[in-house]
This record gives structure tokens, C-alpha cells and sequence, in this order.
């Protein structure tokens, strides 16, 4: 006889408090820091949004407010998971419109 296929977390991940740094994170046994610092993400986002996080399974985070998603794992160890984004900042805009001319 096999088993039932595993259901939804029902206990779920929790903000438990936000400051101006960042905010914490129950998850299961475990609380996590979210700094804005390192997860610049959340930085301008709204308390209904941070708040609004769903656990689907234990090494993953996701706030679909935000279309953010979080590996437990990058939240205890961010320098393990450095930011790298694709997107051209404004100082490289500038740049390349220096070379055009």
C-alpha cells in the first residue's frame, strides 16, 4: 500500500516583526532575518506585502505580492548567494550613451 502524497504545509511561514533594517521570519522552529541590505527586494514594499508569504515546501519562500522567491538556504547564508542583476544600472546607461556620441 503506498502512501498518501504529502499535503500543503499548513503551519506556513510567519513575518513576526519589521523594522527599518529588515524583518523576521518564522519558519517552522527556525526564525530568519530578511535584511534589506541584502534582499533590496522588500525595501520599498508595503507591511501587506511582506506579510503576504507562502511556504510550499521547506527550502523555499515565496511572496506572490512581490513575485519574490526566497531559498531558505540564501536567507541563512546571503554571502553564498551574491546579487547579480542583468539590468543595466543608470551609471552604465550613461556610459554607453557617452560612447555613442
Amino acid at each position: 500500500m503506498k502512501s498518501a502524497a504529502l499535503g500543503k504545509n499548513t503551519s506556513g511561514a510567519e513575518v513576526t516583526n519589521i523594522s527599518k533594517h529588515g524583518f523576521w521570519l518564522l519558519v517552522a522552529d527556525e526564525e530568519l532575518f530578511v535584511p534589506f541590505k541584502e534582499f533590496p527586494w522588500f525595501q520599498d514594499a508595503s507591511v501587506s506585502e511582506i506579510t503576504n508569504v507562502e511556504w510550499p515546501n521547506p527550502n523555499h519562500l515565496y511572496w506572490p505580492d512581490l513575485d519574490v522567491d526566497l531559498a531558505t538556504e540564501s536567507i541563512r547564508h546571503p554571502e553564498k548567494f551574491p546579487l547579480i542583476s542583468k539590468t543595466p544600472g543608470p551609471a552604465t546607461h550613461a556610459r554607453r550613451r557617452k560612447k555613442a556620441k
